[in-house]
């Protein structure tokens, strides 16, 4: 049953899909673009944390209704998702009625690119479920139109991406076979992606904060966007400090623009006695997640 969908002939389901969230495992900003973008060097993979995309086929001229399961986000002309049917809708040079509901999980504000996933399966679901032919080229041009980092969504796998992002180098599976479990952790609070990146040049960093790149086997991790945030949000430098020091983690990191900061378990690690241990310093509003990196 679609919520708030009355008077549409929405009964006919033609997709339903998960929509993965990433954490970036680094971040480097290489510097200010003419265009006013900035140049990065990322490496993203998929998690098991996802939204999940429904979609039903309308009556004839019905036109698109999206709805949300999470009232704070808005489903007006402003959503991604809502802004990927349109582009796709331009795309083909014809309109499509469908009813689109989302079920959110991935917390937003918390650069995990929860918003951009949505967008991203929705480009994917309606391609394949109405046939409309186009490839993977195709779509990536749809998708960096509307944001940075869909067009990442596109493909499975840990990709490396440049440019502002919209360039996605996919890695042979054999070039990244590591499954970590990674511990999520998100204060009560969100971090806007572009104040983040407004702020990156000017940013200082903080006395006794741990900003260096932790080698690990898939490369060092580090994030430049830590720097901004961690001026702005304290806490989250503490929370990263915090989460290296448990026994059991090797190596804690913010993701994309915060506020989540995640922890890399190792093998055999209880992370039971660390979320108890963080809601006991960081507050009983902390958000916590255990997931695995996607194949």
């Amino acid at each position: 049953m679609i919520p708030n969908l009355e008077g549409m002939n929405a009964d006919f389901l033609i997709f339903r899909r998960e929509a993965p969230a990433k954490v970036n495992l680094w971040l480097r900003i290489l510097g200010k673009r003419a265009d006013g973008f900035h140049e990065l060097d990322t490496r993203m993979v998929r998690i098991s944390l996802a939204d999940t995309l429904e979609a039903w086929r309308g009556a004839d001229g019905s036109g698109l209704r999206f709805t949300c399961d999470d009232p704070t986000l808005p489903v007006d002309a402003s959503n991604l998702v809502v802004k990927a049917v349109r582009a796709l809708e331009d795309a083909v040079e014809r309109p499509f009625d469908l009813a689109i509901h989302l079920t959110k999980r991935i917390p937003h504000g918390a650069g995990l690119g929860g918003g951009s996933s949505d967008a991203a399966t929705a480009l994917l679901g309606i391609n394949q479920a109405l046939e409309l032919g186009l490839d993977l080229g195709t779509l990536s041009r749809v998708a960096s139109g509307l944001g940075s980092d869909i067009p990442f969504f596109l493909w499975e796998g840990a990709c490396d991406c440049r440019g502002r992002g919209e360039e996605v180098v996919p890695l042979a599976p054999d070039a990244f076979p590591w499954r970590p479990r990674l511990l999520l952790v998100k204060p009560a609070f969100a971090v806007p992606t572009p104040w983040a990146y407004r702020e990156w040049m000017t940013s200082q960093e903080i006395p006794g904060i741990d900003y260096a790149a932790r080698p690990m086997p898939w490369g060092e991790l580090v994030n430049s966007l830590e720097r901004p945030v961690f001026a702005k949000h304290l806490v989250l430098a503490d929370l990263k400090r915090f989460l290296s020091s448990r026994s059991g983690v090797s190596g804690a990191l913010m993701s994309g623009s915060g506020s989540v900061v995640f922890a890399i378990l190792e093998e055999g690690a209880n992370p039971g006695p660390i979320r108890e241990a963080i809601l006991a310093e960081f507050g009983e509003s902390t958000w916590t997640d255990v997931v695995t990196i996607l194949p």
